[in-house]
């Protein structure tokens, strides 16, 4: 049922995703109205990180060495960024004044060990956001899910549940940017969702050696249009134990890194081409195996990956005869999906309402997500809100 929506409340997502080459924020107007929350998109601003940045994280993600001082530094001066960028935001779309900040933060380690998440560690020191924008700022949003046995991802699931996966068809939604994650509905109704492998990760890795650095992604697809599969490495790859791994689960580039795929390749001399192709159909075939398990009539596809031609194009051959989508059907653009997730995260925290499923993060049971450090005044949060939506509809 659908009652008088609330006051709207206004949110700005940010997000540095896996790829780490921009800052993602998004302005959303939410409002609660019974059992439906309205999500009005007042619009995406990007802004690319600087070169010498985006070498510094490469730098020190694992398996690379690295030191406190510069943890250090990257943390503030990724803070300062995101500052600039939520600030940038909110003057440019926001109709009035924010609510609140979300920020995700730059992941750079992400701690699993026998099929557990034990910790997580995300970059760009929230304080910073908060003096730059005058705004209540949330921060560090998976922890407290890990510390309940879950995953801590993908948060995207909850986002899924509300929009894409709320009608009871038989569909899935999968997220395309480092990772790829797909969330679906079990036949008893309960939410699922996990990691289900590299997406851009290996890609932008292999176009970045190939490069010298001087391209650090395929764009468009175009080198793994001109290239051939090479059959004998991708079933190497495709012997990774993650992959047999029950879910829920989750992975990144502590295991899908550059060095992961030369030690696969071993002596074996391929064209870069080559290799771009036979990654792209590594995870076209991990997603078309994801679709037939879960016997899937629609894929919902959203992420940088949308962007990229080859990939979707063999994704819906390996899922074939499923259909796939963009997200942007649903109301929300593709690339800025996860930037609106951390925004309605935001939204349901600051109105005390569980930011996950725990049947999709593995979790002992839902959580109110992440921490608060005030705005220029005082902490103030909404009333708690009765009880949490069980859908979400875009309102233009």
């Amino acid at each position: 049922m659908t009652g008088t929506a609330a006051a709207a409340y206004t949110v700005i997502g940010m997000i540095s995703g896996t790829s780490y080459d921009a800052v993602d924020a998004a302005v959303a107007d939410f409002q609660l109205a019974g059992d439906e929350l309205l999500l009005h998109p007042r619009g995406l601003h990007s802004q690319e990180i600087p070169g010498q940045l985006r070498a510094r994280i490469a730098a020190m993600l694992p398996p690379r060495p690295t030191t406190l001082h510069e943890v250090a530094r990257l943390d503030t001066e990724l803070g300062q960024l995101f500052g600039a960028v939520a600030a940038a935001a909110g003057q440019r779309f926001a109709g009035r004044p924010a609510d609140l900040v979300v920020s995700h933060g730059q992941t750079v380690y992400h701690w699993v060990e026998g099929g557990r998440a034990l910790g997580t560690l995300q970059l760009g020191a929230a304080a910073w956001i908060a003096a730059a924008t005058g705004t209540a700022t949330l921060y560090d949003l998976r922890t407290r899910d890990i510390t309940r046995g879950g995953h801590g991802a993908p948060l995207a699931s909850t986002l899924d549940g509300l929009l894409v996966l709320s009608d009871g068809a038989r569909r899935g939604s999968l997220n395309l940017g480092g990772i790829a994650n797909i969330t679906v509905r079990a036949d008893d109704g309960r939410l699922i969702a996990y990691d289900i492998g590299p997406a851009s990760a290996l890609l932008d890795s292999a176009a970045t050696d190939a490069t010298g650095g001087a391209e650090r992604m395929d764009t468009g697809g175009t080198g793994a249009a001109r290239g051939i599969v090479d059959t004998p490495l991708l079933e190497r790859l495709l012997a990774e134990p993650y992959y047999a791994l029950p879910f829920p689960k989750s992975t990144g580039k502590e295991l899908f890194h550059a060095d992961y795929v030369r030690a696969a390749a071993g002596d074996h001399v391929i064209a870069t081409d080559d290799l771009l192709a036979t990654l792209t159909e590594l995870t076209a075939v991990l997603v078309g195996r994801a679709c037939r398990a879960h016997r899937l009539d629609e894929l919902v596809v959203a992420g940088g990956g949308v962007r990229n031609p080859a990939l979707m194009a063999r994704i819906a051959a390996r899922c074939a005869p499923a259909r796939v989508r963009l997200i942007d059907e649903f109301g929300l653009p593709a690339q800025a999906k996860e930037a609106y997730l951390f925004a309605l995260l935001g939204f349901l925290s600051a109105h005390g309402l569980p930011g996950t499923v725990a049947s999709a993060t593995g979790a002992r049971s839902a959580a109110i997500l992440g921490s608060f450090i005030p705005g220029r005044d005082p902490l103030r949060l909404p009333e708690p809100a009765p009880r949490p939506p069980l859908r979400m509809r875009i309102t233009p």
